[in-house]
């Protein structure tokens, strides 16, 4: 079984949360496994994710999840719902890391582990119903495949190689703001063109309608 340093600790909780923002029965499925199986040493406060009960209830969910994420339209309503759940369950399993410990450290964890899961959460929800815009699932299916990949392997990171693992967490989360920035603007967009077009306005980014006139012998149609 690997005891986990504190450098280990400090990745851990920053890879919970940021996870947690985008799988988190997957973040719980994953970590109360390694502990289960002996692979790591799970703080105190993480303890509880290794009971069989929670294992299988877990389980179940990264069934669910896994099927609803990658369905256009369901997954961005699973993202609604999951807003008041990821964030707050972020947050719960970073201050997990060090609140059996230390409370003023348990606090501070709790915070980063929260702001991350914040931060991938609306990164993933803004890129998803920007996606969904597309008429193809097979993007969808991939940025989802995507997500699949990048937990287990930021978990992984955390424990074997820290420093790797925070250098990945530099580039998720600038890649993360700028998907939340562009997928933004581009919503606002789309929305501000719906709301024209069924309001009976002209619509700024149609092409113009080419009219025709009555014209002398040989001379080009009038637009």
């Amino acid at each position: 079984m690997q005891t986990l340093d504190t450098a280990q600790l400090i990745a851990l909780a920053g890879a919970l949360g940021w996870a947690s923002g985008v799988r988190l029965y997957l973040v719980v499925l994953l970590t109360g496994f390694a502990g289960f199986m002996g692979w790591v040493e799970l703080p105190m406060g993480l303890r509880l994710l290794a009971h069989p009960v929670v294992l299988g209830a877990s389980g179940f969910m990264v069934l669910v999840e896994f099927f609803a994420d990658k369905v256009p339209g369901l997954d961005s309503l699973w993202d609604m719902v999951h807003t008041v759940i990821r964030i707050p369950a972020g947050a719960a399993l970073a201050a997990g890391v060090f609140g059996a410990d230390s409370a003023a450290m348990g606090l501070v964890a709790a915070v980063l582990g929260g702001s991350l899961a914040a931060t991938s959460h609306a990164a993933k929800t803004t890129t998803r119903a920007a996606i969904n815009t597309s008429p193809e699932p097979f993007s969808n299916i991939g940025a989802s495949l995507a997500e699949d990949g990048l937990v287990p392997l930021a978990l992984w990171l955390s424990v074997t190689h820290p420093m790797a693992f925070a250098v990945l967490l530099v580039v998720l989360l600038v890649l993360g703001v700028w998907l939340i920035r562009t997928c933004w603007r581009y919503l606002r967009s789309l929305f501000s063109r719906l709301t024209r077009i069924f309001s009976g306005m002209p619509d700024p980014g149609a092409m113009p309608a080419f009219r025709f006139s009555k014209n002398s012998p040989g001379e080009p149609p009038h637009v």
